[in-house]
């Protein structure tokens, strides 16, 4: 074990020492350098999309259909950053003219700029290999910014990420940028993560992925001589309230609409709605029966990997086994022999929600929790118990009243993105998204993941004072050619 570590750390330092070679020239590379790259690795992937489709399906079992959609995505995404940076998004200046006398009236010239951080060490997503992998959200706001990256890839997806990396490579040769503007370390162990995170040469790093895996790397990356930013998606439950309103014209219609969402992409989305909050009353409990045979017809695909499988059937049981909880919809006894699991639904009421912190873990997987609440101080109760969420999804709040307006300040006071119908599968990437909220949905709630805004974590703001224009113009994205 030592010695494969030891080959591991050896990679390691050989990606990190071309990222931090290239970070020199890509670091100060013009507007028109970046943006090209960015589209010209768009145009790579659609070019090589069939083939890359059928090693991800083969890799993911998530199917053609899905990931032909997930790497258009992913190529939308790489031309949408292009046309920002092309637009100066990385550049932009914030000059106060000098004032003559001195403090607080007066005040010297200054220009503030925003300069990259350096190499950024990305880990792969499991669950989306094209759009939060090699090539995705986060490689592609990094390049945007100017920092170079170190790609750990996902050991979900190995086949699709080196190809996805040498198709990258290609294009970087094509381009004439140094190679370790997008370095790879190929399959590296836990032990090689951490390293990864604590290496001199890593400016920030950016995770998606398991809460305890993205603990591990966090304390990593604060526990350095000189901590770093660590930018982590970690889980999270996503609470959905039904409102009363939302059922007055039936349960059958609302109830199919969640299933799909529940088990969309086997409930591998980190935004699936895990946790149903619904009033206990008639229609509350027609709601939960629609919504158990809404799940019951579902037919998800298998999981991504047989360790993910082995987890959620893991979280499912231990929610299953905890005191005041019913099962509402069970897996089939055959079930552990299919490749798919079945979906698995379970309730409990407000009480036993709030005074048991284990059934606010995520089960990542095709399964929910509907918590049962008598009204709506009970439902602001729930939401406060909910620690962090990337989302918050409220079903019948379209009315301006002072209990709607109280839900929304509490949605908004746990969850990054607040939707006010719809279900929270599906980001959109464009300049107001949100992807991020409180601890333990990320661990910088003030950023996003997914959308334009991600670039601005891997910039730093730097204050120029009575520079001359020479130095002004070193940082307008134009200095290079």
């Amino acid at each position: 074990m030592q010695t494969e570590n030891n080959a591991s750390f050896a990679r390691i330092d050989e990606a990190a020492a071309l990222a931090r070679e290239a970070q020199a020239l890509y670091g100060a590379a013009s507007s028109a350098v970046r943006s090209a790259l960015l589209r010209g690795l768009a145009d790579a992937l659609e070019r090589d999309a069939a083939q890359l489709v059928a090693i991800a399906d083969e890799e993911t079992s998530l199917g053609a259909a899905r990931l032909n959609g997930e790497l258009a995505r992913t190529a939308f995404q790489l031309r949408g950053f292009a046309e920002r940076v092309e637009a100066g998004i990385a550049n932009r200046h914030v000059d106060d003219a000098a004032v003559p006398g001195a403090p607080p009236a007066g005040r010297p010239h200054l220009t503030r700029v925003q300069l990259p951080l350096g190499p950024v060490a990305m880990f792969s997503a499991s669950n989306f290999p094209f759009a939060f992998s090699v090539l995705g959200g986060d490689t592609a706001s990094a390049l945007a910014a100017g920092c170079t990256v170190i790609v750990k890839p996902h050991s979900g997806h190995p086949e699709l990420s080196r190809r996805v990396h040498a198709l990258a490579a290609r294009v970087l040769r094509e381009q004439g940028l140094p190679e370790g503007v997008i370095a790879f370390v190929d399959q590296a162990s836990r032990e090689a993560a951490v390293h990864l995170v604590g290496h001199a040469d890593v400016a920030a790093v950016a995770f998606t992925g398991s809460y305890q895996g993205g603990v591990a790397l966090w304390r990593a990356a604060n526990a350095r001589r000189r901590p770093i930013p660590f930018y982590g998606e970690l889980g999270s439950i996503n609470p959905l309230v039904v409102l009363p309103q939302a059922l007055a014209e039936g349960v059958d219609t609302p109830a199919a609409t969640l299933a799909a969402s529940i088990t969309m992409g086997c409930g591998q989305f980190c935004t699936s709605p895990g946790l149903i909050v619904v009033r206990d009353d008639a229609d509350g409990e027609r709601f939960a029966q629609a919504l158990a045979q809404a799940l019951s017809a579902q037919k998800p695909h298998a999981m991504l990997t047989s360790a993910m499988r082995h987890g959620f059937e893991g979280a499912a049981a231990h929610i299953a086994s905890q005191a005041g909880v019913r099962v509402r919809l069970a897996a089939p006894a055959d079930d552990e022999q299919s490749a798919a699991p079945a979906p698995r639904l379970f309730e409990t009421d407000a009480q036993t929600f709030i005074a048991n912190a284990a059934l606010h873990e995520e089960m990542f997987g095709p399964a929910a929790l509907i918590v049962k609440v008598r009204d709506e101080a009970q439902t602001l109760d729930v939401l406060a118990a909910v620690e962090g969420s990337l989302t918050v999804t409220l079903w019948g709040a379209q009315a301006d009243t002072p209990e709607n307006r109280a839900l929304a300040v509490a949605a908004q006071r746990i969850a990054g993105r607040v939707l006010f119908g719809g279900v929270p599968t599906g980001v959109a990437v464009c300049d107001a998204q949100q992807h991020g909220g409180p601890w333990p949905a990320s661990t910088q709630p003030q950023t996003t993941s997914v959308g334009y805004a991600a670039i601005e974590r891997f910039l730093r703001p730097v204050a120029l004072q009575d520079a001359p224009q020479w130095a002004i113009a070193a940082t307008s994205g134009m200095a290079v050619a």
